[in-house]
């Protein structure tokens, strides 16, 4: 099936997505601009028996009051040999990307090239949880490279006519997360190329988590995925936990104004290659790893 040169206005029910693709094989999107109350583009799969693979998503702009580009959050089968290429993201409320296996669904051999977000709520979001399944999925092999992305302080989206749920609780602004749960890692993922500029203004005053705590940072195995599920994080550009083989490399972490929190917080991550990483001048101490 291929899908070209369509323009969509989704809005009409908070809860709208613009594309769904469930369980389908052999799909091509391109060309496409979509304006969705809920996410953009959405994969699901629904059967564990069943899955996406071979699908290719290019050359899309996407503005979403819930995520642009989101796996999930239905991955009873799961995702695979999915290609995404050239997507403009803009006043997005949640991630530029989300890659979430909950129910059971096994994602891997993704390629993602080619991202400019700008005003959007997070850069990206990889969970794999236990939300129902027999046992949990896997995520493994994700290849993120060329993804340039802007971060307000407020809520991107706040023009719109339709506007998501809420963060219900006081937070300071969240980082991106790769996370895992205890005994099943994440694994394979390569950033590349990457350079997103967050704004900083985080306070103490506001919601904090010190650095011997962090294990205060709730697991939430079965709870619904979202890059705000575990409260206030502490760290303000990656936090990842329980994830093996993470290559970061020639990754800019932009602040527009301070953040007292270190960039960067790895906790029980195995297998982390850490190549030409940028932070503000002003920071020292900007990764901490813990319990590897």
């Amino acid at each position: 099936m291929s899908i070209d040169q369509v323009s969509m206005i989704n809005r009409a029910y908070w809860n709208n997505d613009g594309f769904d693709i469930i369980d389908c094989h052999n799909v091509k999107i391109t060309r496409c601009k979509i304006n969705s109350a809920d996410d953009g583009i959405c994969l699901k799969s629904y059967h564990p028996d069943a899955n996406n693979d071979s699908i290719y998503i290019a050359d899309c702009e996407v503005r979403s009051s819930a995520s642009a580009i989101k796996f999930g959050t239905a991955s009873w089968g799961g995702f695979k040999n999915i290609t995404i290429d050239d997507i403009r993201v803009f006043d997005t409320f949640r991630s530029a990307i989300a890659i979430e296996s909950v129910d059971g669904g096994h994602i891997e051999n993704i390629n993602i090239n080619n991202i400019i977000a700008k005003n959007t709520g997070n850069a990206l979001f990889i969970r794999l949880g236990h939300r129902a399944g027999e046992r949990p999925g896997t995520i493994k092999n994700i290849s993120i490279k060329n993804m340039t992305v802007e971060i307000p302080f407020g809520r991107p989206d706040i023009n719109y006519d339709l506007r998501g749920p809420e963060v219900d609780f006081f937070h300071n602004p969240f980082p991106s997360s790769i996370t895992g749960i205890p005994g099943y890692y994440i694994e394979g993922i390569h950033l590349e190329n990457i350079e997103i500029t967050y704004p900083g203004r985080a306070t103490k005053g506001m919601a904090y988590i010190p650095l011997n705590r962090l294990n205060q940072v709730p697991e939430h195995i079965n709870k619904y995925p979202e890059f705000s599920m575990f409260g206030e994080l502490p760290s303000w550009g990656f936090y990842i936990r329980h994830a093996k083989n993470i290559k970061l490399k020639n990754v800019k972490l932009k602040l527009t104004e301070p953040d007292y929190r270190p960039a960067i917080i790895m906790d029980d991550v195995k297998g982390e290659s850490l190549e030409q990483l940028f932070f503000p001048l002003d920071k020292r101490e900007q990764i901490i790893i813990v319990n590897n």
